[in-house]
This record gives C-alpha cells, structure tokens and sequence, in this order.
C-alpha cells in the first residue's frame, strides 16, 4: 500500500517510516524538514496546514497516518488548541480527496487522572491542554469519519529509547549526565505507567495501519505498569550514565495517576504475543 505520513522527520516519525518501508509498503513523508527520514520514501518538504492538495502530490495514498502534532512534551502550550482546527481541516481534506485509511496519533493524556488498564471504552476526562486537544481531535474525527473511511487512533503511552532527539524525562536524564551532572531532580517516583521503547512503538504502528480489520481506539503499549524510578534507574543502567535520581525534589503533579496502563487485547491480537506486544 502506499502510505503518506505527516510529522515524518519527528521524534517517532522517522522510526516509524523506517519500520513501514521495512514492512514493504511505498511510503510518502511530509514535514518542514526530512533530514532524519529513510531515503527510500518520497520526501515533500512542506506545512500540512497550508491548504497545498498534498492528497494529489503524494499520489493519491490509501492510508494517511498523521503523526503530526506541535509541542507535545510541553503539555500546556497554547499551540495544542490553537492547532486543533487546522489538525481537523487537514484530515478531513484527506478524507474527503480520496483516503480510504485514517490513523491518528493519540496520547494517553486524553484520559487523565485514571487508575488501573485504559481501554477503548475508558472515559476519558483530560486535564491538560494537551490531553483535551488530542481528546477533541478523537472525538471529531472519530465522528466524521464515521461510514467514510477506516479509522485507527493510535493511543501512545509512556515512551523512551531515541532520546538524542526527545524531550521526556530520560532525554533530559542523558542531557544531563552527558554535562558532566551527577544528580538529576525529580518527583516522588512512585507513580506507576506503561512505558514502551520508540522502536517497539515504531513496529506496533506499522503493524496497525498495515491492517483494517481492526480499528477505532488501539493502545500501542505493554500492558504492564512500572514505577518511574525503577524504569529510571534501569535506564541509567543500560545506558552507564554516571547520574543518581534525586527523589522528592518536586512535587507529582495532579493529574498524572499513580498506576495507569493500557489494555494491549487490541495490540496483541494485531502483533501476536511477540517481541514488540
């Protein structure tokens, strides 16, 4: 299939191109820059909110997945919801030129403060500009979408791996430890979540959008809840960064729960019981 992906040269886009060409589709890539993207897609160096016909340039794709999305480490940017309507406008473009498979990148964040396994019946009550304007998207598209075309939301969980060209917490772990510092502030730690490494993501996604039987919410997770500061400590481990955590130095914030993880029954029947599920 051919496959147009928005957001390519991001923090997870070019994994994921690599790990789409690899699954053998042709695969077109739009962004502001593709310095980071696997030569053999097609690059379109451009601005999805422009209103270019990026359907027809693309050479009409069966399947847009939209990675896209502006600032999403920085959790109450105003850019969250001051791009929620061109983030509809353009997947409705799509939709309506000819794309006969939508998938979205979603968040976790949609749901907020939440104990235990989310799944695709969760309420989802977000408590951050991001969350609610992921959460809005979903809603909106999952509605237009609706005897239109096939549509997957590809709701992410904690992530880490790549971290050179990240913004969590381990990427500003390795920065620091990179600088020469021996300690590195944090929160209680104790909170629990599902954490995936980016390459794994990668394969999950390609694996979804490579298949239309299964649709609307997918969480691409583990399924497993793990306490950050073991995850931490782990990742200073495997990585031999010479940086100790320094627990209780900030306080937790309000809407992250203490144990929250995703239902991987959709992911699992898409993957298999392997590696990456």
């Amino acid at each position: 299939m051919k496959i147009l992906v928005t957001g390519a040269n991001g923090y997870m886009g070019a994994k994921v191109v690599a790990a789409l060409i690899k699954t053998g589709h042709e695969v077109v890539c739009v962004d502001i820059s593709g310095e980071r993207i696997d030569k053999r897609a097609k690059f379109i160096r451009g601005d999805i909110f422009s209103g270019a016909d990026l359907y027809a340039e693309a050479g009409k794709p069966d399947i847009c997945l939209h990675l896209a999305w502006r600032d999403g480490f920085i959790h109450n940017s105003p850019k969250h919801m001051g791009d929620l309507s061109a983030h509809f406008a353009f997947l409705t473009s799509m939709v309506e030129a000819g794309v006969k498979q939508l998938a979205v990148m979603g968040t976790m964040h949609e749901t907020g403060y939440y104990v235990g396994a989310v799944d695709e019946n969760t309420p989802c009550r977000p408590m951050s500009m991001y969350g609610i304007a992921k959460n809005a998207l979903r809603e909106a598209i999952t509605l237009y979408c609706k005897d239109k075309c096939i549509f997957q939301w590809l709701r992410a969980f904690y992530l880490y791996g790549d971290d050179e060209y990240g913004n969590s917490i381990f990427a500003k772990i390795l920065r620091a430890a990179r600088q020469g510092e021996t300690s590195f502030p944090l929160n209680s730690g104790k909170n629990k979540y599902d954490f995936l490494h980016v390459d794994v993501l990668a394969e999950q996604i390609a694996r979804c959008v490579s298949q239309s039987e299964i649709t609307g919410i997918i969480n691409c997770c583990s399924g497993k809840a793990v306490a950050l500061s073991e995850q931490i400590e782990r990742y200073i481990r495997d990585n031999g960064l010479a940086i100790r955590p320094e627990y209780g130095k900030y306080p937790d914030r309000p809407y992250d729960s203490p144990c929250i993880y995703g239902d991987n029954t959709k992911i699992t029947r898409i993957c298999g019981r392997t590696e990456i599920c």
